[in-house]
Order: C-alpha cells, then structure tokens, then sequence
C-alpha cells in the first residue's frame, strides 16, 4: 500500500541541482582529460634536427651541382628527397617524420656526397628515442642493393643540429617567397605577407626609415647609391627586417657603405650601393637572400614583376608600417624615352617599369628596394633597384630602377656573389 509512495519519495531524493552538478562534473573531467591528450599528443610536441652525410656512388661529381636551381641539381635534389621520404613514411616513424632538405652536395673519390637534413616532431622526452630509431631506420635501408643512397663511412651517424641554424639550412636557398602568380589581383599596392618577400630590409636612420634594402647574403644587403646622399657614415645606419618597421624580427648595425664609384648626386646613372651588415643574419621562413640574377639574364617587356617597400602611398604622404607590394609591367626603354614620358633620360644601366596609364608605382621610401620577377619554380630574381621618377603613379611617369644586370660583375667585385 506504502510501495508507491516511498518509490515516489526516492525519486524525489536527488535534488535536479545535485543532477545538474554531477553531470557538469563529468563534463569537465571528460573536457580536462580530452584536453590533456590533445597537449601532450600535438601542443608537446617539439621539433628535431639530424644532419647526415650520404655517398651517391653511381653519380660523379658535376661542377651543375653547385649552381644554385640548375636543372641537374634541382632533379637530384628531388630524387634524394623522394627516395628518404619513402624510406621513412612506410617505417615506425612515419608519424613523427616531416622532411628532408638537401643542403649541399660534395666532390668525392667514390662517387659524390650529399649532406642532408632531416626533420622530425616528436615530444621531448622521445627525442632519444627518435633519434636512435631513425639512425637505424637509415642504416637498414641504405645498407640494401635497392637504394641508389648509401652511407657515408666517414660520418656513419645521425647529428642533432640545433633549431635555428637547421633552419638557416632549410632557408639557405635563394628566392623563396610569395608562390606566383598571387591569388589576389592587386591595385594600386597592397599589405604583403609575412613571409612574401623575406629579402626587404629597411635601411634606418635615428630610428626612421628611410631607405629600402634586399638581402643578397647573410651579410650584404643591394640598395641605391642615392640613399646615402645626406648620411655617409655607417655607424648612423641600422637595417631592420621583418614586414613590419615597429617590432622588427631582425635588427642589424652597418658596418660598411660602398658606393658605386662612378655615382653623383646630380645624375641618375650607376645608383647603386652594397651595404655589409656588422653581423651575419641566420635565414628563416621569413628572412632569407633573393636570387641576383646572371649578366645575361633577359626580361622581355610585359612582363610581371614586383616592387615592395615601406614608401609612401601617395606623394609627400606618410609612411605604413607594414610591408607592402605592388604589381607593375616592364616597359621598353625607347617608350620611356619619348618625349612625353622621360625624354631620353632613360639609360641602358636603367629598367623602366610601371604603367603609362599612372596609379600604380614605387613612391617616396621606396627608394633602394626590390623590383623582383618570379622564374621557374617560383624562384624570384632581384632585376632592379628603386631609383628614381617624376611623383608617384603619375600618367607618363612610369618608375625607373637600377638595372641588376648591367651592374652584376660591380656586384660581384665588391662583394664575391
């Protein structure tokens, strides 16, 4: 008689608070376990360098192979590369395996060397353990008949490279940039990512830019000579880099300004300086060289390039501080002469770029920054220097630049690229 009342008392004795907590309690134990896998599984993961040295005795030795994006040894480069990242990606590694990157290739007397770099992520407290498998993992399968890759006697081991010098390695390479063509059109300039154009530098002056640079080296940066007009002495000098000119990635101190001998401030012809940093920079994603390009490296007209820099985005209009880029056109040399436009001042050690039509330019602080073109493989090549114009994105004043090629053996006089 009593039975469904104390059955109705009972599910009446937990309270829906006391429901309601316990069910958040869960949650949050089943949220903070979630959470801890996930670090411990991604966010604790850190990343691991090992250089190896490999023989390749089927393969002499070609003088190609140290041409920076020859054919020959981007193919071998390649080849190398798949035969590793098969290796590894059908091996108990295969998780924690993310590249490799062949930094050089050496003369030897049974064949030719490669030196490798090889990158993995794993937690900390595996990182022995990483080692030692990989290390294994390299001597089994180059040890078989099937791999045209075989081990190095002189340097049988694997040597752990510390972070950032393994990628200076990684971002040895010149030219690596933004991939072309752009996914965006752009008009009239636009705010460049962080790691399109990792040559600009911006050459500084009590703290303010005022000049543009590119990194041709760990050490040397390619300006204009017109830059140093008012301030000759390099301990006034700073380059900074990174696309931002406030909280810079890189800062350097100038140690030494040369200036092309034939330059004069009165005139437009041979604008063109290199400036030696006072310490190397170590190369990243986002601060590496760009390619100089050979003597006989030909630009036809109509053809897309690329010119960056911190200038202004209007006539005596003040600077931005981030990085930005514009699109321009190659015009011919005889167009820019006409009377209309530049009336023979344009001469044969200057590139003439832009559009008849104005708007878009190089500008004021721009001055000594990169005009670029993209190549093969989306390598870019520095082709000019900003030099000089009549205001900015005017109608028949197109933007005039120091032409690279006809200044590559100076280049390579004063500085040995």
């Amino acid at each position: 008689m009593y039975q469904p009342g104390i059955l109705e008392r009972r599910r009446h004795s937990v309270k829906p608070w006391v429901i309601a907590l316990i069910t958040t309690a869960i949650v949050l134990a089943l949220a903070i376990i979630i959470g801890l896998l996930v670090y411990f599984l991604e966010y604790d993961q850190t990343t691991h360098y090992y250089q190896a040295s490999l023989q390749i005795p089927s393969i002499d030795y070609n003088p190609d192979f140290s041409v920076e994006h020859s054919k020959s040894r981007t193919d071998l480069k390649q080849k190398i590369n798949n035969e590793i990242n098969k290796i590894f990606q059908r091996s108990s590694l295969k998780h924690h395996y993310i590249k490799s990157h062949v930094v050089n290739f050496r003369s030897n007397n049974h064949g030719l060397k490669a030196d490798i770099l090889l990158k993995f992520k794993s937690t900390s407290k595996n990182a022995n353990n990483i080692k030692r498998q990989a290390d294994e993992i390299v001597h089994k399968n180059l040890k078989s008949t099937e791999s045209f890759l075989k081990i190095d006697t002189s340097l049988p081991y694997l040597r752990e490279v510390n972070g950032a010098q393994a990628e200076h390695f990684l971002n040895s390479c010149c030219g690596l940039g933004m991939e072309y063509p752009p996914t965006e059109r752009i008009a009239r300039g636009q705010v460049a990512e962080p790691a399109a154009w990792p040559w600009q530098a911006s050459l500084q002056v009590d703290g303010g830019h005022f000049c543009g640079a590119s990194l041709i080296s760990e050490a040397w940066l390619l300006t204009a000579a017109h830059c140093f007009d008012s301030h000759k002495n390099p301990k006034l000098w700073m380059a900074s880099f990174g696309t931002t000119l406030r909280s810079p990635l890189i800062r350097r101190k100038v140690q030494s300004i040369i200036i092309h001998e034939n330059y004069a401030a009165h005139k437009h012809e041979d604008d063109i300086a290199v400036v030696k940093l006072s310490a190397p920079v170590l190369f990243s994603e986002n601060v590496h060289r760009v390619c100089l390009p050979d003597a006989a490296f030909e630009v036809p007209p109509k053809s897309k390039v690329f010119v960056t820099g911190w200038g202004a985005l209007r006539a005596s209009g003040p600077f931005p501080n981030t990085l930005r880029q514009v699109e321009v056109e190659v015009i011919p040399n005889d167009v820019c002469n006409q009377v209309h436009v530049y009336g023979g001042a344009v001469s044969s050690g200057m590139i003439c770029a832009g559009f008849l039509s104005g708007k878009r330019d190089a500008c004021e602080g721009d001055s000594g920054g990169p005009l670029v073109i993209a190549q093969d493989r989306n390598i870019w090549y520095i082709i000019g220097i900003v030099s000089w114009g009549i205001g900015c994105g005017k109608e028949n004043k197109p933007g005039l630049y120091t032409k690279v090629t006809h200044y590559r053996d100076w280049i390579k006089s004063k500085t040995d690229i």
